[in-house]
């Protein structure tokens, strides 16, 4: 959610913003402390002292966080509190002394930022004096011990991956301190300082310094791979290192490597495959994969067919057995590479429950201009999958489709597009052009409210969305209105107005009276107040001022004590 800072009180919800305002009034928000550029960091008094870490850019807040436990909604008080204090001026608002005075801080002008001041001692402090600091601080502070051997250990031992795993155990025990438990908030700051090491390796890897970005990339994803076990990854900043590190390592198998590096990460996939270092994940099968692109012996090629053997189908259908199917995948490729395509053809002939394989067969059989094995496949998977897995069975009726098309079977093209699309949940305009095209003129309309009726009389309540799309398709903007006149609400009028308006400005009209007043008995909030605002806007534009009047004057008389409202009728 990005709110600008100018105007950040009409993105909040009343209650909340009332209660910052209350808070800054109160003088419990500390002066911000400017981090970097556009980032800020300010202390709130609450039950107890939280902090709120703010990100502007452009004058707008692009990103707010706070220590507090409040998960009702995206912004709490404390924020809330902060931006009051960072708009005091433009609002005209008086701050008061902070409540606390831990947590006050004496206004200055053109303050340096944390960034330039740590710059600054920097320049001007003696190296042995931080060279004692440094000392002090590792023999006082284990975390801090821990990050700064594990950062910068590599100047004096020698590279492996369980150097590199000491850099990312120091930043993850740095974040998780005695807790044994990585927050939310934390894990954003873990994410950043490990994708740097992500960066480091991709950089050493286009510099041609493979067996670094090897061992640092290993290293990142075990690592961060344990740690999803203990840290709340909602944003998928753990996640994000993780897959970048797995990428890293495909780029690495798809190249020319020294045997030394190419031995160490085979040996190193099929042993973190066979110990299960990441199994329940989906790189676990990762490593068989890598393994299979670099593998160069029969007896690597014995181990990875050992672990593949290993690896037995849950059910008899395979429709979503995926462990099963991504080891058929697997065992598929390292056919294709030892033994060629011929074998790999026959492999996949063999096994053709798997729907991946059926659908590769069926399109060389279509290439190859073989319908009959292709309409044959295709007949079998539907009555495979029919009842079990929807989504396959539409899969082959639109390659059993394609076949009929290149085969000019136009008979068979209708029955099956019209079958489409009239059972399909996803996109049917496709099925649709391929109707309008294979029927003539003259029959088009009539067919047309034939697929109407039968849409209608599909279940109780009947198709109307899908019928109010043919309306817009074909242009038949009067049976349009009479669906739109079914559902009066603000939302499906919202949907259909632009195709509307123009035919329809006095018929829209009506409808948004309507609507509007409707929403306005169940939903209250300022938020629902300046939707309807909006659409009563709407309807002046279209030139029904007076109609957007009637709806503007009724308002006021039901409902006069809802201040909020009355504010937002006032600027209509």
């Amino acid at each position: 959610m990005k709110i600008p800072l100018d105007t950040f009180e009409q993105y909040i919800d009343e209650t909340i913003l009332k209660r910052g305002l209350q808070y800054f009034k109160k003088g419990y928000v500390g002066e911000p402390e400017l981090i970097s550029p556009g980032e800020f960091e300010v202390l709130v008094e609450g039950t107890e002292t939280y902090v709120v870490n703010l990100k502007i850019d452009n004058n707008e807040v692009t990103e707010f966080v706070c220590t507090c436990p409040y998960d009702f909604g995206p912004v709490c008080k404390h924020v809330v509190a902060a931006l009051f204090y960072l708009q005091k001026d433009e609002l005209g608002l008086e701050v008061r002394g902070l409540k606390s005075a831990k947590s006050s801080a004496k206004p200055k002008s053109k303050r340096k930022s944390v960034a330039e001041q740590v710059d600054d001692l920097l320049d001007i402090m003696p190296h042995e004096e931080l060279k004692d600091f440094v000392r002090e601080k590792c023999e006082s502070d284990r975390n801090f011990r821990q990050l700064f051997v594990g950062l910068y250990a590599y100047k004096i031992i020698p590279e492996s991956k369980e150097l590199y795993a000491k850099q990312v155990k120091a930043i993850l025990q740095d974040a998780m301190g005695r807790k044994g438990y990585i927050d939310y908030y934390e894990v954003r700051n873990v994410g950043n300082e490990v994708y740097e090491m992500v960066q480091n390796a991709e950089q050493l890897l286009n510099s041609g310094n493979t067996e670094s970005a090897m061992y640092m990339a290993i290293a990142i994803l075990e690592e961060m791979t344990k740690a999803l076990d203990y840290s709340d990854d909602s944003n998928a900043d753990i996640g994000t290192s993780v897959e970048s590190s797995i990428s890293i390592l495909y780029s690495i198998s798809e190249l020319e490597l020294p045997e030394r590096i190419r031995k160490y990460l085979f040996e190193y996939c099929i042993e973190s495959y066979k110990k299960n270092i990441y199994a329940g994940w989906n790189w676990h099968s990762s490593m068989l994969t890598i393994a299979v692109e670099i593998q160069s012996s029969d007896e690597e090629v014995k181990q990875i067919y050992e672990l593949l053997d290993t690896i037995k189908p849950k059910r008899d259908d395979l429709g979503w057995d995926w462990d099963y199917r991504q080891a058929q995948r697997i065992r598929l490729s390292l056919i294709r590479k030892t033994e060629g395509e011929e074998q790999a053809e026959k492999y996949m002939e063999e096994n053709i429950l798997n729907s991946d394989f059926r659908k590769a067969v069926i399109e060389k059989a279509i290439a190859q201009n073989d319908y009959a094995k292709a309409i044959s496949l295709c007949q079998q998977g539907i009555k495979a999958h029919k009842g079990k897995f929807e989504g396959l069975v539409t899969n082959w009726k639109e390659l059993l489709l394609k076949v009929y098309q290149l085969q000019n079977d136009i008979n068979k093209v209708l029955e099956l597009s019209r079958t489409l699309f009239l059972e399909s949940h996803m996109e049917r305009k496709p099925y649709f052009d391929v109707l309008k095209k294979n029927i003539s003129k003259e029959e088009w309309n009539g067919y047309v409210d034939g697929l109407v009726m039968e849409l209608k009389t599909k279940s109780r309540w009947g198709d109307s969305a899908t019928v109010a799309q043919i309306y817009v398709w074909e242009e038949r903007w009067s049976d349009l209105l009479n669906i739109v006149r079914k559902d009066v609400s603000l939302r499906a009028i919202d949907v259909y107005s632009k195709y509307l308006v123009k035919e329809f400005p006095s018929e829209m009209a009506d409808l948004y009276q309507m609507a509007i007043l409707k929403d306005m008995e169940v939903n209250v909030g300022r938020n629902h107040y300046q939707n309807a605002c909006r659409y009563l806007r709407r309807m002046i534009k279209m030139g029904e001022r007076d109609k957007a009047n009637v709806v503007i004057d009724e308002l006021r008389r039901l409902y006069p004590k809802r201040r909020a409202l009355m504010e937002e009728l006032q600027k209509v």
